[in-house]
């Protein structure tokens, strides 16, 4: 059955790039007839301007996003926030929470689900380090003899629990329960709810806005497991990498507000993304406290 899911999932993405690169040619013999009976300089400078236009509104618009499945646009939001076959990026962490602010600078290592965190400043914190592997996260720090199970839910710093900073899995983590159209700031949405499937998540309910044609999320609100509303997130994706030799929207900041405490804001910005090859040793517990 997952086979037949990749199939199709392939097969429609294909048929979005033929008809891709079909408007992509026809853009263009209509640029070159227009420029060969074109006898002004304004007719040219119009014919400049729209095809940069053209490929400014195509260059970053996913593929196939009318025919997704929520479950394969959740997958594709994930993907924008470091769910990706090899990957590294630089977080730096900021909070005011009752009054206190609170700084922090991390790097993280990813591949798929797969994350390692390194704890690079303040110097008091300096060397500690977070796994999470197969949907189990660990802690170490120097002067612990081997590393120690710890839960995705538990508060890193300010707003942010541990699971926030590592790649998201939503797809995974969550089953879907209902959908409903919406909007952020105009940009239509597809508005999710999602329900953890076990404990192993970091939220137990999770109402998530993702765009439609940039296929990231914008929005989310975070729930107790009674439904109480206790955080809020926006995201920003400022950041770009290549996927497949195309450009790919990448995380660049999240927002996290307290839904009781409006004043205590956490903010993590996301810098340096690079696409690498990470081989196992990374996730490799035994030398997790080397």
């Amino acid at each position: 059955m997952k086979q037949m899911h990749k199939k199709n999932s392939l097969t429609r993405e294909l048929t979005s790039t033929m008809q891709y690169k079909l408007r992509e040619q026809n853009i263009l013999k209509f640029a070159g007839r227009t420029i060969r009976h074109s006898r002004g300089h304004h007719t040219m400078l119009f014919v400049f301007v729209f095809v940069s236009v053209f490929f400014c509104l195509n260059f970053f618009t996913p593929v196939v996003n009318a025919e997704m499945s929520p479950k394969e646009m959740l997958q594709k939001a994930d993907e924008a926030r470091g769910n990706m076959e090899g990957i590294q990026w630089n977080i730096s962490m900021d909070s005011l929470e009752n009054g206190t602010e609170q700084h922090r600078k991390l790097k993280v290592i990813a591949r798929g689900y797969d994350s390692f965190i390194d704890t690079l400043e303040p110097a008091n914190v300096k060397g500690q380090k977070l796994l999470m592997q197969d949907r189990n996260m660990w802690f170490s720090k120097p002067d612990l003899s081997k590393p120690v199970p710890i839960s995705p839910r538990q508060k890193l710093m300010g707003g942010a629990s541990n699971g926030d900073i590592a790649a998201t899995n939503y797809a995974d983590d969550y089953k879907i329960v209902h959908t409903s159209e919406g909007a952020v700031k105009d940009e239509p949405c597809i508005v999710m709810e999602l329900q953890a499937v076990d404990n192993k998540a970091t939220y137990d309910k999770i109402k998530y806005w993702v765009s439609k044609e940039r296929l990231v999320g914008l929005q989310a609100e975070f729930y107790t497991v009674s439904g109480k509303m206790f955080k809020t997130a926006v995201f920003e994706y400022k950041n770009t990498v290549m996927i497949n030799e195309k450009p790919r929207e990448f995380i660049s900041k999240m927002t996290i507000t307290n839904a009781i405490m409006k004043n205590d804001v956490t903010t993590i910005h996301y810098s340096k993304p690079i696409l690498k090859k990470v081989s196992n040793a990374v996730f490799n517990l035994n030398i997790m406290t080397k």
